[in-house]
C-alpha cells in the first residue's frame, strides 16, 4: 500500500438488516414491491465520499484493516438511497400565513390571488429581503430536508418578477449550494405570473424575461433550466408555447406549472417534450394519455392538494398508462408549507394506491430522472448519498407516513444526525 494510499478516508456504514440500492428500476410504468431487491447484513464501504464497495459486512472488515467503523449496536438498520425532491420553492422572504386562514375559512387559492394577497405577497417580501436573509432561509430548510433524508433539491426563483430580484434569488440559492453538501439545482420561474408594478401585458413580462433577464442568467451561468405557471391568472396556452419554445432556443430546460386548476397544461408540456410538467392536480383523460411512454416526467405534488384541500395528482392513472411519475415536495409558503417529502409521498400512495416500490421510486430515481440526472441510487462509484433508519423493515418508513425518521444522513464525507 502507497502512502497516499494509505491516507485515504475509509468507513464502513453497517451491518444493514435491509439495503436497497434501488439499481435498475425501470423509469417507467408500474412497479411491483417484488421488483425491490432487498439485501441483507451488508455493508457499504465509502472512501473519501464516494461508494468504493457494497459487500458483506463482515467480509469488508476482513478485507479492509485500516477502517472506521459506523456501525449499528444491536439495532436494526435500513439504507436507502439519498431522497430527492425534484420541486421547491424554498428560497422566499415573509410569510402567508393569512392566505392560510383565509383558505381554511373558504376562500379559494384563485380568489385570494385575485384580492391581492397569493404570490404577490411573498413577491413585496422576498424584494424586501436581504440576501443574508434568504441564503440562511435556503440553509435552514436544506438542513430540515437534509434530516429527513433528502440530499438532492431543486430549488426555483420567481418571488422576485423583475430584473434586480430575479438575480437576486438566484445568485442567493448559487452561495447557498455552497454552503451545503446537498445538491440545489436551480430553475428560472420568473415567469411565476406577470407582476402587479409591470406596465406591459403578459407577453411584453414575457418577451422581458426573454431578452432581458435571461441572458444575465445565462452569462452568470446561474441555471440552464426554466419554469413557468401555465394557468388562470398566470399565463396562457399560446404564449406559453411560446415563451417556452424560445428558452429552448437560448438553450434552457423547460419545466411547467401545468394543470393545478385547470386542464390543458400537460398536453402542451408533452408536445414540447419538457423535462417536467408538475402538479396535474386537474388533468383530464386526454391529458393522461399524452403521458404514454412520454420522456416529460409527470411531478406530483401531494403538499399543495394537502395544502390547498384539493384533489391529487392521478398517480396511479399516470403509472397504468406506462408515465415516469416523479413525487415532489412544492415547498412555498403558500399553498404547500408542510414541507415533508415522506408524509406527503406517503398520503399520495395510500390515496392512489401506489405500491411502496412506486412511491419510493417516485422519491429516488425517478425524481432525479425529472432534473434529469442520473441520481436516487446507491451505486458503486458515486458520492456516498444514502439514508439510515432504525427498523427492520423499509416499509415502515411509509407504513409511519413520516413518523419515522432517518437517524443518519450521509452526503460525501458529512454525517448528519437526526436528534
Amino acid at each position: 500500500m502507497t502512502n497516499k494510499e494509505s491516507m485515504k478516508s475509509k468507513t464502513l456504514y453497517g451491518p444493514f438488516t435491509q439495503l436497497l440500492t434501488l439499481e435498475g428500476l425501470p423509469l417507467h410504468g408500474p412497479i411491483a414491491d417484488e421488483e425491490l431487491q432487498v439485501q441483507s447484513q451488508k455493508g457499504i464501504l465509502v472512501e473519501d465520499g464516494l461508494i468504493k464497495e457494497i459487500g458483506d459486512f463482515e467480509s469488508l472488515i476482513q478485507n479492509h484493516s485500516e477502517v472506521k467503523l459506523f456501525k449499528s449496536n444491536k439495532t436494526n438498520w435500513v439504507a436507502l438511497p439519498g431522497f430527492v425532491d425534484c420541486h421547491t420553492h424554498i428560497c422566499w422572504g415573509g410569510t402567508r400565513v393569512n392566505d392560510y386562514a383565509l383558505r381554511v375559512a373558504g376562500k379559494s387559492y384563485l380568489e385570494i390571488a385575485a384580492s391581492g394577497g397569493g404570490i404577490m405577497d411573498t413577491v413585496v417580501a422576498t424584494r424586501k429581503a436581504g440576501n443574508e436573509e434568504l441564503i440562511s432561509g435556503i440553509l435552514d430548510r436544506v438542513n430540515q430536508h437534509i434530516r429527513r433524508g433528502i440530499t438532492t433539491i431543486e430549488v426555483k426563483s420567481g418571488y422576485g418578477l423583475n430584473h434586480e430580484d430575479e438575480i437576486k434569488m438566484l445568485e442567493c440559492i448559487e452561495v447557498a449550494s455552497t454552503q451545503t453538501p446537498a445538491t440545489l439545482i436551480p430553475t428560472f420561474l420568473g415567469a411565476h405570473i406577470k407582476p402587479k408594478d409591470f406596465g406591459g401585458s403578459p407577453k411584453d413580462y414575457l418577451s422581458f424575461l426573454l431578452d432581458v433577464v435571461a441572458p444575465e442568467i445565462q452569462k452568470k451561468n446561474l441555471a440552464n433550466r426554466a419554469d413557468i405557471f401555465v394557468e388562470e391568472g398566470a399565463f396562457g396556452l399560446e404564449e406559453s408555447c411560446w415563451y417556452a419554445e424560445a428558452m429552448m432556443k437560448q438553450g434552457f430546460e423547460m419545466t411547467m406549472h401545468v394543470d393545478q386548476f385547470h386542464s390543458g397544461g400537460s398536453n402542451l408540456a408533452n408536445e414540447l417534450g419538457c423535462v417536467s410538467a408538475d402538479h396535474l392536480e386537474y388533468t383530464d383523460e386526454e391529458g393522461i394519455q399524452g403521458f404514454q411512454n412520454s420522456e416529460t416526467v409527470a411531478v406530483a405534488l401531494p403538499g399543495a392538494s394537502l395544502g390547498l384541500g384539493m384533489n391529487f395528482t392521478p398517480a396511479r392513472k399516470l403509472l397504468d398508462i406506462n408515465a415516469c411519475l416523479a413525487i415532489a415536495t412544492d415547498w412555498n409558503p403558500g399553498s404547500a408549507p408542510m414541507g415533508d417529502l415522506i408524509t406527503q409521498a406517503s398520503i399520495l400512495g395510500a390515496s392512489e394506491k401506489l405500491s411502496i416500490a412506486e412511491t419510493l421510486a417516485g422519491i429516488t430515481v425517478r425524481g432525479a430522472h425529472a432534473l434529469r440526472l442520473n441520481g436516487g441510487t446507491i451505486s458503486i462509484g458515486k458520492e456516498a448519498r444514502f439514508t439510515i433508519f432504525e427498523t427492520d423493515d423499509f416499509r415502515n418508513i411509509f407504513y409511519r407516513q413520516g413518523q419515522l425518521q432517518p437517524v443518519y444522513t450521509i452526503i460525501g464525507t458529512s454525517t448528519y444526525q437526526n436528534n
